[in-house]
């Protein structure tokens, strides 16, 4: 009996170890999050004025920016905010990827709206889809969504 009880002793503190050491990592991990952009003209500014106030205080935070649709227009080269022509989005989004953030841009909506990628703003980067790339940051690889 007594032999019992040390090996259910023993197990049990196996088992907080082990759930302290996991919690340990989980929590030393950097936050992870993908913004969500379909509509320029409604989310650009306000998504990348999110993304740097997000980085001021988190600083270790991983963002991804996936667009598609008219989501895509704010990384056209030369392109400015409609509502404020004083805000050149090729430089805000310069800015932040020099912070570590991704900017992607959706090859299905290239195809639909016949753009082409030499149209867009040298930062950005391609993936073939930007809605099956949302859910892979989110399914796969743990990444929070925003949608601004």
């Amino acid at each position: 009996m007594k032999a019992w009880r040390h090996s259910l002793s023993a197990s049990m503190i196996i088992a907080v170890v082990m759930l302290a050491l996991a919690l340990s990592a989980k929590a030393t991990e950097a936050d992870k999050v993908v913004y969500h952009i379909d509509n320029a003209a409604v989310q650009a500014t306000k998504a990348l004025r999110n993304i740097r106030n997000h980085l001021d205080t988190v600083p270790s935070t991983k963002v991804v920016v996936v667009t598609h649709a008219e989501g895509v227009d704010f990384l056209f080269d030369g392109a400015k905010d409609p509502k404020n022509p004083n805000v050149d989005y090729g430089a805000l989004v310069s800015g932040l990827k020099a912070r570590g953030v991704r900017f992607e841009i959706c090859e299905i909506t290239l195809k639909n709206r016949n753009l082409k990628r030499d149209q867009f703003n040298l930062d950005a980067e391609f993936t073939p889809s930007g809605v099956a790339r949302v859910t892979q940051l989110q399914v796969r690889e743990g990444f929070a969504y925003l949608k601004p």
